[in-house]
């Protein structure tokens, strides 16, 4: 499940997508357009601006930006540095992978369930840039409600 921060950092970063290139924005200006408490969003932009998806400025014309185009940041490696894996069970997690007390391995029918639901995630999600998410209007959201 998508949490608060994962929810809030997605917000602020396809919001910062949509910023000329190189713009950078204040925290306070990000989280009043997006309805975002600022303590909480100012936590999240620096675990995003440690994990490389953005990059800070200080003083009073600084603030956060894409570290690089909004076409190569991916959605779910942005969602996994925020949240964790986006598996819904550890024991589906690949890599994250992690048995459940009560598994009967292969045979778990829960398993299998929710290794279908994280296959579905993970080609949702990793297909999906920040670009993607900023140039959807219109025709487009149409065609991506569709998509989904």
């Amino acid at each position: 499940m998508l949490t608060k921060k994962g929810k809030y950092g997605l917000k602020a970063a396809v919001f910062l997508a949509h910023q000329p290139e190189g713009k950078a924005l204040q925290v306070a200006e990000i989280a009043d357009a997006n309805h975002i408490p600022k303590k909480f969003l100012d936590v999240i932009l620096g675990e995003m601006r440690h994990a490389g998806f953005l990059l800070s400025r200080k003083g009073k014309s600084g603030g956060y930006r894409l570290a690089r185009g909004a076409d190569q940041i991916n959605v779910g490696a942005l969602i996994r540095a925020l949240d964790g894996p986006l598996a819904p069970l550890p024991c589906v997690g690949g890599s994250d992978y992690l048995p459940c007390p009560d598994c009967d391995g292969p045979n778990c029918t829960i398993r299998l369930l929710m290794a279908k639901a994280y296959a579905a995630i993970r080609e949702v999600m990793d297909d999906c840039s920040l670009a993607d998410l900023r140039d959807i209007s219109g025709d487009r959201l149409q065609a991506f409600v569709d998509y989904i």
